[in-house]
């Protein structure tokens, strides 16, 4: 099987540091994880930006507004009703806990995945998404990017998210930073090369792994 370890230190000797997530607050990060799925980035941060402009992206004053006027606001990432539901419980459970990331985590402990999953809509890449860019935990997120990627690396049951997850282990010398990055770099990789008017990335993944 493939060493994640050598996919790791390639990619990021080819593409650089990421600086991911692209956001200023860890609010801005859960929201973002919640309007971008089912569409792409543009969308899910043109719902951010509406928001920021109403709300400031202040949690308290989300969780005031009508469904209705939440719903409008989000329009642009799709899915608008869904989403609005997911964004007032997934805030609410927050709320509870003072919107204090540490002592969430502190609280669930090694249960802290079953609990974002327990909270309406939210899956199981958004939970994972949330584990390493919020609470800074380590998972392996394996996007569709990431199963295009670990297909063309041979691997099998790449359908999936959770077959693929199963498969895969990262390194126990692997920190939130590098779980973050690892993650990072295989979206952008995908975003960047994978597309039906470019082939590099094909080209690049034969070059250095595939035999």
């Amino acid at each position: 099987m493939l060493d994640i370890n050598s996919l790791y230190r390639i990619l990021f000797q080819n593409m650089g540091p990421q600086k991911w997530w692209p956001a200023d607050t860890k609010i801005e990060i859960i929201l973002g994880a919640i309007l971008v799925q089912n569409t792409n980035w543009r969308n899910a941060a043109s719902a951010i930006d509406s928001l920021s402009n109403h709300t400031h992206l202040d949690p308290q004053y989300i969780l005031k507004l009508d469904i209705e006027n939440l719903q409008y606001l989000i329009k642009s990432s799709g899915f608008y009703k869904t989403k609005a539901q997911t964004i007032i419980s997934t805030l609410s459970w927050l709320e509870a806990f003072d919107f204090d990331y540490e002592k969430i985590k502190n609280y669930y402990g090694k249960h802290l995945r079953k609990a974002l999953l327990e909270l309406k809509g939210i899956g199981e890449e958004t939970a994972d998404v949330l584990i390493v860019y919020v609470f800074d935990g380590i998972e392996f997120i394996p996007d569709s990017y990431t199963r295009r990627i670990f297909t063309k690396l041979g691997y099998v049951d790449t359908d999936n998210y959770r077959k693929l997850k199963s498969n895969i282990e990262l390194p126990e010398s692997f920190t939130n930073q590098d779980a973050n990055e690892l993650h990072a770099l295989l979206d952008n990789f995908g975003k960047v090369y994978f597309n039906s008017k470019n082939d590099r990335g094909y080209q690049f993944l034969d070059e250095y792994f595939v035999k």
